[in-house]
């Protein structure tokens, strides 16, 4: 017969005993976490914005501002802000939006544009829309950089077609 060996009841090994299992579980929940987020697939899907018809129009020789417009796609499935616009080769850009009252209209800064999962933003005259402060002369068919910042996608790059008016 097989003679056992006592257990040894020291204070280390007790405590060894006793953090052993909690220690195991929260290092296998640790490795799986790590494992989900390098997939990909922790947290809110990212957006996916696109910019299409992105157009600027020509202003009238000595005027002080011009308007851009933009189509803004989001095909993902978490929403995006658009915060701010500007171009290297343009003036100072100031999102805008225009409110009607009373028959006249007024144009308000805009400090943010929502884009909605799998939504579209048009901007249009009349609505939302970028101001461009004195630009620089334009002609029709001219190809201007433009980018366009948001909160989650960061810089999107378009070039924007000039136009002779508002279409």
């Amino acid at each position: 017969m097989r003679a056992m060996r006592p257990t040894r009841n020291t204070p280390f090994a007790n405590l060894l005993r006793a953090v052993a299992p909690p220690l195991g579980a929260s290092c296998g929940a640790l490795a799986l976490l790590v494992a989900y987020t390098a997939t990909g697939a922790a947290g809110d899907p990212p957006p996916r914005i696109t910019v299409v018809d992105a157009r600027i129009i020509a202003a009238p020789a000595g005027s002080d501002s011009t308007a851009a417009y933009f189509e803004i796609r989001n095909t993902g499935r978490s929403k995006d802000t658009l915060l701010y616009a500007d171009s290297p080769e343009l003036g100072v850009s100031i999102l805008r939006r225009t409110v009607r009252r009373t028959g006249t209209g007024r144009t308000d800064p805009v400090w943010a544009v929502d884009v909605p999962a799998g939504g579209t933003v048009r901007m249009a005259p009349g609505g939302i829309g970028v101001v461009i402060l004195d630009p620089p002369a334009l002609k029709a068919g001219q190809k201007v950089p433009y980018l366009l910042w948001f909160r989650q996608s960061g810089k999107v790059a378009v070039r924007a077609s000039v136009t002779e008016g508002v279409r």
